[in-house]
């Protein structure tokens, strides 16, 4: 009996929240409503959501519009279904280790699911039939990075390298060489907005994020000073395509970049080149300036294939060996089968003449996005890459509005450190057709405003 109540008081509660938002009698309107109450922090994660057929009784609308709008929540991820405690609002772990599962979530019902970051499967490069393959290596002392493919990357890579190691994929790259560089207490500079798996390992690692801010070329190099004062260890940079902005070094950028740090000789910079081949924007990097600092990361998970999961690694031996000798401890090696299919493909003319195709394409969905946000008003800076970063005037709102629209993206909060402007990352490399009808959900969108709270 006292449970009984105790949930109809929480009701209660929850409902008169909602209806202090509710401004439009509609499954949106319901939708916005629900999405203020928890952006404003009114409805905190786990909050239990009364019955359908409550909430239809108390705001006077039917169960049909009511489910509607539970429909378009669960689709934007602001609220789930959590087993006997009935739908409550879903946890968006901005700020921990679920970092990454929010931002990155798989979610169903979308008719294009703009949130992934992920690259067209269509515009990757066909893999060459198995017979162009060489028999399984069956040596354990073979060479762990194979020598065509070293050399075939030492002539193609932006600076003279002392080291040279692949990986599984940038993500293991980064982790490797974060956990090697730093310490529980440490501390590392971040772009900020950034990509969130690198916060989610930072944390796990104990290690303090600090942010510098960042404008259409990337990370400021004043707000790298300042961040500098912090006594870092180690500083981590997107040379080009920033996940999830899209900018990109221009030379001067990459050049003050690189006096700045060059005044902190202790600090390493750690480059993900995540793009890689499908970037249009040119490769500067610091390690043509300051090769002791430098560890650069390219991935060819984006160009070649997310399931190929390779990455090579440049940097000082200082760094690299004691990496590699701990890695013999474990895996060893990445697949010499697989480094052998990425010299292929790095090679063949036919995947060679895919992989430059699908950047051309890549940059021209992007471009007739910008230019139509343009024209709606919305102003958003030229980037590269896949993404882009929306701004909205907010998040939870924008997010329901796209979802109404069978639009996924995702939301800006959990590429973010600190206080900022609302933003949804849009993955716009997945837009193949109907670019100006996108573009117009997607400036709708971004002006749908936050209710405002009346008591």
């Amino acid at each position: 009996m006292r449970r009984s109540i105790h949930v109809s008081r929480l009701g209660s509660r929850v409902l008169s929240e909602v209806r202090s938002r509710l401004t439009d009698v509609t499954a949106r309107g319901l939708a916005e409503a629900v999405g203020r109450a928890v952006g404003d922090g009114a409805l905190p994660p786990g909050s239990r959501l009364p019955p359908v057929r409550r909430v239809a009784a108390e705001l006077q609308m039917s169960p049909t519009t009511v489910s509607a709008a539970w429909q378009l929540l669960r689709r934007s991820g602001t609220i789930q279904t959590d087993g006997r405690r009935g739908t409550v609002v879903a946890s968006s772990r901005a700020d921990g280790p679920g970092r990454y599962r929010a931002a990155l979530r798989r979610r169903s019902g979308f008719t294009l699911d703009l949130s992934t970051g992920v690259p067209d499967p269509r515009l990757l490069p066909a893999l060459p039939a198995p017979t162009g393959l060489p028999a399984a290596p069956t040596s354990y002392l073979d060479e762990p990075v194979l020598p065509e493919l070293a050399a075939l990357l030492s002539d193609r890579w932006p600076y003279a390298f002392e080291r040279l190691a692949v990986f599984d994929g940038a993500m293991d790259a980064i982790d490797h060489v974060a956990s090697s560089l730093l310490r529980l207490g440490d501390r590392a500079v971040v772009e900020n907005p950034c990509f969130p798996p690198l916060l989610d390992l930072l944390e796990s690692l104990g290690v303090q994020a600090v942010a510098a801010g960042t404008d259409e070329h990337g990370m400021i190099p004043d707000a790298l000073r300042t961040a500098l004062a912090s006594r870092p260890t180690a500083v981590f940079l997107q040379p080009r395509a920033l996940n999830p902005t899209g900018a990109s070094w221009s030379p001067s950028r990459a050049a003050s970049l690189a006096a700045v740090l060059a005044e902190a000789p202790h600090v390493r910079a750690v480059e993900d080149d995540s793009a890689g081949d499908v970037s249009s924007a040119p490769l500067h990097s610091l390690g043509s300036y300051l090769p002791r600092q430098t560890i650069h990361v390219r991935s060819f998970s984006k160009s070649h294939g997310p399931d190929l999961r390779l990455a090579a690694v440049s940097g000082p031996a200082a760094v690299l060996d004691p990496i590699l000798e701990r890695r013999l401890l474990g895996q060893g090696w990445t697949s010499r089968l697989l480094q052998h299919l990425l010299l292929i493909l790095l090679t063949d003319p036919a995947s060679v003449t895919a992989v430059a195709s699908a950047r051309d394409e890549y940059a021209r969905r992007r471009h007739l996005i910008e230019a139509a946000l343009g024209d709606a008003g919305v102003a958003v800076p030229a980037g590269d890459g896949l993404n882009l970063w929306l701004p909205v005037a907010d998040e939870q709102a924008a997010l329901i509005a796209l979802a109404s629209n069978g639009i996924g993206a995702a939301a800006g909060r959990a590429f973010t450190i600190g206080p900022g402007r609302p933003h949804l990352r849009v993955t716009v490399g997945l837009i193949a057709t109907g670019h100006a009808t996108v573009a117009a959900h997607l400036a709708a969108a971004a002006r749908v405003p936050a209710l405002s709270v009346t008591r």
